[in-house]
Protein backbone atom coordinates (compact mmCIF):
# COMPACT_ATOMS: atom_id res chain seq x y z
CA UNK A 1 0.00 0.00 0.00
CA UNK A 2 1.84 3.38 -0.95
CA UNK A 3 1.01 6.95 0.91
CA UNK A 4 -1.29 9.04 -1.16
CA UNK A 5 0.68 12.17 -2.84
CA UNK A 6 -0.95 14.75 -0.17
CA UNK A 7 -0.61 12.45 2.84
CA UNK A 8 2.20 14.29 5.39
CA UNK A 9 5.20 11.75 5.79
CA UNK A 10 5.46 13.75 9.16
CA UNK A 11 3.16 15.63 11.36
CA UNK A 12 3.30 16.71 15.11
CA UNK A 13 1.42 19.11 17.28
CA UNK A 14 2.96 19.96 20.29
CA UNK A 15 1.39 22.00 23.05
CA UNK A 16 2.46 23.41 26.06
CA UNK A 17 1.95 21.16 29.74
CA UNK A 18 -1.67 22.52 31.43
CA UNK A 19 -0.52 22.35 34.83
CA UNK A 20 -4.31 21.69 35.89
CA UNK A 21 -7.37 20.04 35.06
CA UNK A 22 -10.53 22.43 34.97
CA UNK A 23 -11.69 19.76 37.95
CA UNK A 24 -8.27 20.63 39.77
CA UNK A 25 -8.39 24.61 39.15
CA UNK A 26 -12.05 24.16 40.80
CA UNK A 27 -10.98 22.73 43.85
CA UNK A 28 -8.09 24.88 44.05
CA UNK A 29 -10.54 27.61 43.61
CA UNK A 30 -12.76 26.16 46.79
CA UNK A 31 -9.67 26.07 48.86
CA UNK A 32 -9.36 29.42 48.21
CA UNK A 33 -12.55 30.49 48.88
CA UNK A 34 -12.56 28.63 51.95
CA UNK A 35 -9.62 29.78 53.74
CA UNK A 36 -10.27 33.53 52.68
CA UNK A 37 -13.86 33.06 53.93
CA UNK A 38 -12.35 31.63 57.59
CA UNK A 39 -9.71 34.79 57.60
CA UNK A 40 -12.52 37.23 57.02
CA UNK A 41 -14.58 35.92 59.52
CA UNK A 42 -12.00 35.80 62.07
CA UNK A 43 -10.87 39.66 61.20
CA UNK A 44 -14.49 40.19 61.29
CA UNK A 45 -15.11 38.89 64.77
CA UNK A 46 -11.84 40.78 65.71
CA UNK A 47 -13.43 44.13 64.70
CA UNK A 48 -11.21 44.32 61.82
CA UNK A 49 -14.12 44.32 59.09
CA UNK A 50 -12.59 46.31 56.73
CA UNK A 51 -10.29 43.74 55.68
CA UNK A 52 -13.02 41.92 54.37
CA UNK A 53 -13.40 43.47 51.43
CA UNK A 54 -9.49 43.23 50.71
CA UNK A 55 -9.91 39.44 51.57
CA UNK A 56 -12.68 39.05 48.74
CA UNK A 57 -10.64 41.07 46.48
CA UNK A 58 -7.63 38.81 46.25
CA UNK A 59 -10.27 36.03 46.33
CA UNK A 60 -11.51 37.89 42.82
CA UNK A 61 -7.99 38.08 41.36
CA UNK A 62 -6.65 34.92 42.37
CA UNK A 63 -9.48 33.07 40.67
CA UNK A 64 -9.06 35.15 37.76
CA UNK A 65 -5.99 34.94 37.09
CA UNK A 66 -6.52 30.88 36.90
CA UNK A 67 -8.99 31.15 34.35
CA UNK A 68 -6.81 33.39 31.87
CA UNK A 69 -3.92 31.59 32.72
CA UNK A 70 -5.92 28.33 32.31
CA UNK A 71 -8.07 29.52 28.95
CA UNK A 72 -4.02 31.49 27.28
CA UNK A 73 -2.11 28.58 27.29
CA UNK A 74 -4.87 26.52 25.90
CA UNK A 75 -4.86 28.72 22.59
CA UNK A 76 -1.33 27.94 22.55
CA UNK A 77 -0.07 25.52 19.91
CA UNK A 78 2.28 23.87 16.66
CA UNK A 79 1.94 21.20 14.34
CA UNK A 80 4.84 20.66 12.24
CA UNK A 81 4.13 19.02 8.95
CA UNK A 82 6.16 17.66 6.46
CA UNK A 83 4.38 16.94 3.11
CA UNK A 84 5.00 17.76 -0.48
CA UNK A 85 8.67 18.77 -0.37
CA UNK A 86 7.93 21.39 2.49
CA UNK A 87 8.66 21.45 6.29
CA UNK A 88 5.88 23.66 7.41
CA UNK A 89 5.43 24.98 11.06
CA UNK A 90 1.98 26.66 11.95
CA UNK A 91 2.08 28.45 15.45
CA UNK A 92 -1.49 29.36 17.37
CA UNK A 93 -0.31 32.16 20.09
CA UNK A 94 -1.96 32.18 23.32
CA UNK A 95 -4.66 35.12 21.28
CA UNK A 96 -5.28 32.54 18.57
CA UNK A 97 -3.53 34.75 15.67
CA UNK A 98 -1.88 32.19 13.49
CA UNK A 99 1.55 32.14 11.65
CA UNK A 100 3.60 29.89 9.64
CA UNK A 101 7.10 29.37 8.58
CA UNK A 102 7.58 26.87 5.55
CA UNK A 103 10.63 25.52 4.59
CA UNK A 104 12.18 23.20 1.58
CA UNK A 105 11.94 20.01 2.92
CA UNK A 106 15.51 19.17 1.09
CA UNK A 107 17.78 21.44 2.89
CA UNK A 108 16.08 21.69 6.52
CA UNK A 109 18.04 20.13 9.25
CA UNK A 110 16.98 20.03 12.90
CA UNK A 111 19.52 21.10 15.57
CA UNK A 112 19.63 20.86 19.18
CA UNK A 113 21.76 22.89 21.02
CA UNK A 114 22.95 22.44 24.50
CA UNK A 115 22.47 25.74 27.17
CA UNK A 116 23.84 25.64 29.90
CA UNK A 117 21.71 25.62 33.07
CA UNK A 118 18.61 26.30 30.65
CA UNK A 119 16.69 23.80 28.60
CA UNK A 120 18.10 23.61 24.76
CA UNK A 121 16.98 25.20 21.81
CA UNK A 122 15.38 23.50 19.26
CA UNK A 123 15.79 24.96 15.81
CA UNK A 124 14.86 24.36 12.19
CA UNK A 125 17.61 25.84 9.73
CA UNK A 126 17.86 26.25 5.62
CA UNK A 127 19.38 28.74 3.60
CA UNK A 128 20.30 31.37 6.25
CA UNK A 129 16.75 30.86 7.81
CA UNK A 130 15.67 29.37 10.41
CA UNK A 131 13.16 29.50 13.35
CA UNK A 132 12.67 27.82 16.49
CA UNK A 133 10.27 25.17 17.53
CA UNK A 134 8.80 23.76 20.96
CA UNK A 135 10.10 26.15 23.05
CA UNK A 136 7.51 25.66 25.73
CA UNK A 137 8.60 21.52 25.31
CA UNK A 138 10.77 20.18 28.38
CA UNK A 139 14.08 18.33 27.61
CA UNK A 140 13.24 14.72 26.83
CA UNK A 141 10.20 15.99 24.94
CA UNK A 142 12.74 18.42 22.64
CA UNK A 143 15.02 15.62 22.34
CA UNK A 144 12.37 13.37 21.46
CA UNK A 145 10.86 15.82 18.84
CA UNK A 146 14.51 16.19 17.36
CA UNK A 147 15.02 12.97 16.81
CA UNK A 148 11.85 12.21 15.22
CA UNK A 149 11.92 15.04 12.92
CA UNK A 150 15.75 14.67 11.39
CA UNK A 151 14.39 10.84 11.01
CA UNK A 152 11.63 12.29 9.08
CA UNK A 153 13.96 14.27 7.45
CA UNK A 154 16.07 11.66 6.55
CA UNK A 155 13.96 9.35 4.84
CA UNK A 156 12.54 11.98 2.38
CA UNK A 157 16.03 12.49 1.88
CA UNK A 158 17.07 9.13 1.36
CA UNK A 159 14.20 7.47 -0.11
CA UNK A 160 13.98 3.73 -0.77
CA UNK A 161 12.92 2.67 -3.85
CA UNK A 162 11.35 -0.99 -3.98
CA UNK A 163 12.13 -2.64 -7.45
CA UNK A 164 10.88 -6.25 -7.92
CA UNK A 165 13.71 -6.39 -11.12
CA UNK A 166 15.88 -5.71 -8.84
CA UNK A 167 15.89 -7.67 -5.61
CA UNK A 168 18.43 -10.54 -4.38
CA UNK A 169 17.19 -14.26 -5.30
CA UNK A 170 15.53 -13.15 -7.98
CA UNK A 171 15.96 -14.40 -11.75
CA UNK A 172 17.54 -12.26 -14.59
Amino acid sequence: MTPSPDAPLFEAMTVPHQSGTPAGLRVIAALVLIVSGGLTALFWSLGAWPVAGFMGGEVVLVIGMLRTHRRWSSRIAERITLADGRLRVDRTDRRGRRRAVEFDAYWTRVALTPRPGRISELRLAARGRSTEIGHFLHEPEKESLAEALAQALRRYREPVFDNPQTRDGLPG
